[in-house]
């Protein structure tokens, strides 16, 4: 089976294709793309065959969902993403299954399965039913989930740790890395970029003051104010490197603080 990850988190992408070697070692990833101007353009160019493609939704220039939009692309589609709002859209398109962040592998191989099956029955894949459809509508209505991420799984060596959003000072970005700071001085690596975590944090929790930095409220010490209303920030924990507010920043920032 050829397949194709369309993910902008490199480690996500990684894990994805792992758990697909794992469920079938014959299995070839034939790209791993992270925008959805790169995956235009190799759709148009490619002359190998994809059978199923796994697509994230928030991807680093814009929405999966453009893709289709911009090529004739009919190659049935897993979704895989963090996010339960675009649930009914994805299955307007050749969706086969919809994966919930953090992947479950049972998950994955039951999605699989339903596109062999489907595969099977058809001859080439099928379009969602309209039970599948009734069955998406009545768990988003059940749902109880917020709106905003609440924990994050990190794993540390051998040992998985779940890290609560309320416990968590600010992110940095440092040589391509994203980290986390608790509020007891904990740092650990995370798995998203800071413009993702932009998206699926709460804005009146969190803010992006830079391209290096997203802070939350309470994290903030002191505030310096110098020339030109530049501001010079002090956190808690103390951060190694020095945290600014950028001049493109300023206004929103401002507006944050009297929220």
């Amino acid at each position: 089976m050829n397949v194709t990850i369309i993910e902008d988190e490199n480690l996500t992408a990684k894990r994805l294709e792992s758990l697909l070697h794992k469920y079938d070692p014959t299995i070839k990833v034939l790209a791993r793309i992270p925008s959805v101007a790169e995956a235009v353009a190799w759709f148009d160019e490619s002359p190998v065959p994809v059978d199923l493609v796994f697509m994230d939704i928030h991807l680093e220039d814009d929405l999966g969902f453009r893709i289709f939009e911009q090529t004739q692309l009919t190659t049935p589609v897993i979704f895989t993403t963090a996010y339960d709002e675009y649930m009914i859209q994805a299955f307007k398109v050749n969706s086969i299954d919809y994966l919930l962040k953090p992947i479950n592998y049972d998950e994955l191989v039951a999605a699989i399965e339903k596109y062999k099956s489907l595969k099977k029955q058809f001859g080439q894949t099928a379009s969602t039913s309209a039970h599948d459809i009734e069955t998406l509508l009545n768990l988003i209505g059940k749902s109880k989930q917020t709106d905003y991420k609440e924990r994050f799984m990190i794993t540390v060596g051998t040992k998985i740790r779940s890290i609560e959003t309320g416990d968590i000072a600010y992110f940095y970005l440092e040589e391509k890395v994203v980290f986390l700071v608790t509020k007891d001085g904990l740092t650990l690596p995370v798995d998203y970029s800071l413009d993702k975590l932009t998206q699926i944090l709460n804005p009146r929790q969190f803010f992006r003051i830079s391209r290096q930095f997203l802070v939350s409220l309470p994290a903030i010490q002191t505030i310096h104010t110098f020339s030109a209303g530049k501001l010079k920030l002090d956190m808690i924990p103390k951060s190694r490197q020095e945290v600014f507010v950028s001049g493109d920043r300023m206004t929103e920032f401002k507006e944050w603080l009297g929220k």
